[in-house]
């Protein structure tokens, strides 16, 4: 079972677009239950220390979003 971090709201805005390591971005996207999330492995290689806090993010399991049909 594949893990990820869950966000809230205001720690997604606080993250998008912000360097985990010198040249990583975080990603945040939503599940399938509309949840914000990041992979394990931004948190692991998270080096910045304004974003540390990623660390202790509670993790869930990673249901994805179905993908949509590329010929509807």
């Amino acid at each position: 079972m594949i893990q990820v971090g869950l966000l809230t709201l205001s720690q997604k805005e606080e993250i998008t677009g912000q360097l985990y390591d010198p040249d990583s971005y975080f990603n945040p996207i939503q599940d399938i239950n509309d949840n914000w999330i990041i992979s394990v492995e931004e948190i692991e290689q998270c080096e910045n220390s304004l974003f540390l806090w990623v660390k202790e993010l509670p993790l869930i399991p990673f249901e994805p979003k179905p993908s949509p049909t590329p010929f509807a």
